[in-house]
């Protein structure tokens, strides 16, 4: 990592288990050096390490900050087997963490000022509300393939219909 670049994790955790808390607010406190900059969603797929790459080349040429945002799978097992869970509990994701000690070996962010995004919940209402916390320029988003896609409606046409800024979608 070169000087001035530090990943961070901004992180909703629940209590206990030994993990960072930190209290919801309101107004969450941004860093002003990744206001206006490029939002892009990642989840380590292909093609959101294409939209990565996209969103990179867009943050060099625009001399801004890049915002990597993950949105963690925060749903008990239980939820995918049927039953009814008792109460939604907000459990950290650990792949968060495996995906930024990844990011913070790649070459490729080298150049740029970045940080990782935590967020829990529906995918496309959380990279918008980054988007908007941020005031960014735009989002950068890989495209969803396979029946998930085809049933539900994918997260880039969603967030494409409904977000208040340019996104940009890459197959």
């Amino acid at each position: 990592m070169t000087d001035g670049i530090r990943p961070t994790t901004d992180r909703r955790d629940g209590e206990g288990g030994g993990e960072r808390v930190l209290k919801e607010q309101t107004s969450r406190a941004c860093d002003p050096a990744f206001q206006h900059g490029v939002v892009v969603g990642f989840d380590g797929s292909l093609s959101s390490e294409r939209a990565l790459a996209y969103a990179v080349g867009m943050a060099k040429r625009s001399r801004c900050g890049l915002v990597i945002v993950h949105v963690a799978n925060r749903l008990p097992a239980t939820v995918w087997a049927g039953c009814e869970p008792p109460v939604f509990v907000d459990l950290p994701d650990h792949r968060t963490e495996i995906l930024g000690l990844e990011l913070a070996c790649a070459d490729f962010l080298a150049d740029v000022p970045w940080i990782l995004v935590e967020r829990g919940g529906d995918i496309c209402h959380e990279i918008e509300e980054v988007g908007r916390e941020y005031a960014a320029d735009a989002i950068v988003v890989g495209s969803t393939h396979g029946l998930l896609g085809k049933l539900f409606g994918s997260v880039s046409g969603r967030l494409a219909r409904r977000a208040n800024r340019p996104v940009i979608v890459i197959p």
